[in-house]
């Protein structure tokens, strides 16, 4: 069935977005990430504009977080005062990347800037991804070697771990059991801010590991706060570009919905099949394979140089 998309003035077929949206929902059920950062090159491999991709992502990744903020709600699995930090940090981050977007849009350059963003980012992410799952799984494969030699003594702090002891403005989390700076996790708020808004991604493969290694926090709590910063920031992101870019296309985020819900249950039912090691490989190749075919269609000429539209 063919639907008219006004914002990205196209057409498109309906069960052709709903397949795309069930495909990452599937890859988001079976590798645990949220598939963000897969809808928006592929809906720019369908010929939507990458400006309305992003702000359309950004409405989708609303849906997809309030659902498990909910869920981690009733288990009481959040920490309220550190999403608050980090909402301060996402709020800052969110306002400025749309400011950015709308710059870029006004001197015609957002669509370029989204795409180079992406490929930057998928490849660097998937390759790092692909050699620490192809060494895991080299090394899986060797006899275990107890080293000797290895010393027992106690290892000097790290100069993280000392940065982080003189940074000023501690404050307390008493759910996460922490006395940090909060500076860190305002850093991490911005950040989190400024790639949902500038590329339409929640960030939370990003927010994860840095919540658990950089703050400390308990793995418990940290899928919940993560959910709730991306919710949040994801919500301010879609209103900013509805109001200001005008680039959110809602029927074009209700049938995304709509197929990820799908596909999130086939992709829960496929995760046990493939795990550890493996589960990365797999991930790890299709992020740097979706990275390298946008990165081609940036460097090769298309075979049609000048294309003419009538309206």
């Amino acid at each position: 069935m063919q639907i008219y998309l006004p914002l990205a003035e196209m057409s498109v077929q309906a069960e052709t977005i709903a397949f795309l949206g069930a495909i990452v929902g599937v890859i988001s059920g079976v590798f645990g990430v949220g598939g963000g950062f897969l809808t928006t090159p592929f809906l720019i491999f369908l010929g939507i504009p990458p400006a309305v991709a992003v702000g359309t992502q950004a409405s989708q990744l609303v849906a997809s977080s309030t659902t498990g903020v909910i869920g981690h709600w009733k288990k009481n699995n959040i920490d309220f005062k550190m999403a608050g930090i980090l909402l301060i940090g996402g709020f800052i981050g969110t306002t400025s990347g749309i400011f950015i977007f709308k710059i870029l849009q006004h001197f015609g350059q957002v669509d370029l800037m989204i795409s180079v963003l992406y490929v930057l980012f998928l490849c660097s992410i998937g390759g790092m991804m692909f050699y620490e799952s192809v060494t895991t799984l080299i090394h899986s494969r060797r006899p275990y070697v107890i080293d000797e030699t290895s010393s027992s003594s106690e290892q000097k702090p790290s100069r993280y771990a000392i940065l982080k002891e003189k940074l000023p403005y501690k404050m307390g989390f008493p759910n996460s059991k922490l006395y940090i700076s909060a500076i860190i996790p305002l850093t991490i708020g911005i950040l989190s801010g400024l790639m949902v808004s500038i590329m339409g991604i929640g960030a939370g493969f990003l927010i994860v590991p840095a919540m658990i290694y950089l703050l400390r926090m308990p793995p418990l709590l940290v899928a919940g706060t993560s959910l709730v910063q991306i919710m949040a920031t994801s919500a301010i992101a879609c209103i900013l570009h509805a109001v200001t870019n005008q680039t959110v296309d809602m029927i074009l985020a209700l049938i995304l919905i709509f197929g990820s819900v799908i596909g999130a249950q086939i992709g829960l039912r496929l995760s046990k099949y493939i795990k550890g090691a493996m589960a990365r490989f797999v991930l790890a190749s299709i992020i740097l394979l979706v990275g390298l075919r946008l990165g081609s269609d940036l460097l090769i000429p298309p075979a049609n140089l000048y294309s003419v539209i009538v309206k």
